[in-house]
């Protein structure tokens, strides 16, 4: 089972966080966008996942992929990489995966974050898509459904046809047909919203070769593509996962759980919480947060924040307020 994971997206919406780090290795305590994407498949899926693709822009560097390779190695897969240089829409994304595209597979855009029950049946079905229903379907591609079938995948419909969004998690039993679906696009230069090529329309083209199109749903779906979005993942997270803290991270301090605390975390004096999030390394002295994250090896002193962003290996000494800061910055009254 491949997992096909299109990211070379700039993340333009986090910015400053992802001026250094792609958006999808961004961390949600602890783990990064892809590593819980990879954890979550890994749990729920019949089969195992043998190979990570992952489609990176032009000028990630070595970092980046070692990074991804780590992620496929913890969980007994190997990784490889496809590049695409210029966005032109979701099926050009997927199609960068090049002959990565035979086999069975996972087709996730990693801007979200989701929970779904293990035991995924992904028997009878050529395709099968995950949806989740919405009120306002007008902002997402939709799967329009005969019985538990779908028959029309509608990419951001201007009239109510359906409320099941879909949510960028595809299973394709013959990721070949997937990628001749999307040449067929290329070669007949059919575009779809935005002018672009759209992933909606190559399977449209396959469900009018009388392929099985299912729905599958997942229970929590977070999106992560604005600061603001990222902020509340991470409090949701936060209150699913109830992290310990690590021994010895914390003297004389207030907490108010619930909180994340990373490892090699030393935290003095001071309160931390509810909601907060501090990656490994951080050092916070005589300080308040709440409801905030604070990215790795940053350091906070004399400071009250709430509902602040402070980058990797960023310094904020006196500060009083909201703080949204980039990594290697420094703030100080």
């Amino acid at each position: 089972m491949k997992l096909i994971i299109p990211m070379a997206g700039r993340g333009t919406r986090v910015r400053p966080h992802s001026h250094v780090t792609p958006k999808p290795l961004l961390p949600v305590c602890g783990k990064s966008m892809v590593e819980r994407i990879v954890n979550t498949f890994s749990t729920v899926l019949p089969r195992p996942i043998t190979e990570g693709v992952f489609i990176l822009g032009p000028d990630f560097g070595q970092e980046v992929r070692d990074s991804l390779t780590d992620i496929c190695q913890r969980h007994d897969a190997s990784a490889s990489f496809g590049v695409q240089d210029v966005a032109l829409g979701t099926a050009h994304a997927v199609g960068c995966a090049g002959d990565k595209l035979e086999g069975e597979g996972i087709v996730v855009f990693a801007d979200t974050l989701f929970f779904m029950e293990p035991g995924v049946d992904l028997s009878d079905s050529d395709v099968v898509a995950w949806v989740k229903h919405v009120e306002d379907p007008s902002r997402f591609g939709v799967a329009v459904r005969e019985g538990d079938k779908i028959v029309a995948l509608v990419e951001k419909p201007k009239e109510l046809i359906s409320t099941e969004a879909l949510i960028g998690i595809y299973y394709v039993r013959d990721l070949a047909m997937l990628r001749d679906a999307i040449q067929y696009l290329f070669d007949n230069e059919i575009t779809g919203f935005g002018g672009e090529y759209q992933l909606t329309d190559a399977f449209d083209r396959m469900l009018k070769e009388d392929r099985v199109f299912r729905t599958a749903t997942v229970t929590d779906w977070l999106d992560c593509g604005t600061i603001e979005a990222l902020a509340e993942t991470t409090r949701f997270i936060i209150r699913r996962e109830k992290h310990p803290i690590p021994e010895g991270s914390v003297e004389g301090t207030v907490v108010h759980q619930p909180v994340y605390v990373g490892e090699g975390v030393r935290i003095v004096g001071g309160e931390i919480g509810p909601e907060t999030s501090i990656e490994s390394g951080a050092t916070i002295s005589n300080s308040v947060l709440k409801a905030g994250i604070v990215f790795a090896d940053a350091t906070i002193s004399n400071s009250n924040l709430s509902d602040s962003l402070v980058g990797q290996s960023a310094r904020v000494e006196g500060f009083t307020g909201v703080l949204n800061i980039g990594d290697h910055s420094e703030v100080s009254s």
